[in-house]
């Protein structure tokens, strides 16, 4: 196996690893609502990478999904439309995290060589 090839390998099992907590990311910043360059640019900023030809797909998902709800702001030069997490959201975003900390729990203990 070559090193670009490795490098492959390594970037998708990299993307697999985010897909999933990127969507979460969402939930939980957007308790607090937020315009989707603004979601971007605050999730890069707590280390959370995102493309916006990825975030915004998954925002209409989310929407269509009733987690994230939306609305236009017109009282700015730009309309801008601003996303918060719906309750239905809200209670994913906490059933989530708790498995979260189960498999941080568990993969913790694997990299320490335990049991969990």
């Amino acid at each position: 196996m070559g090193g670009d090839e490795i490098d492959e390998i390594e970037a998708g099992h990299r993307q697999e690893l985010r897909r999933g907590t990127v969507g979460l990311a969402c939930l939980l910043r957007l308790r607090t609502p937020d315009y989707g360059y603004a979601l971007l640019e605050s999730l890069g900023a707590d280390g959370i990478d995102v493309d916006a030809n990825t975030l915004y797909p998954l925002l209409r998902r989310l929407e269509k999904q009733g987690l994230v709800t939306s609305e236009w702001s017109t009282g700015e030069a730009r309309p801008r439309k601003f996303y918060r997490t719906s309750p239905e959201g809200d209670r994913l975003a906490r059933v989530l995290t708790d498995d979260w900390h189960r498999l941080d729990a568990a993969l913790r203990g694997l990299i320490q060589g335990g049991e969990s």
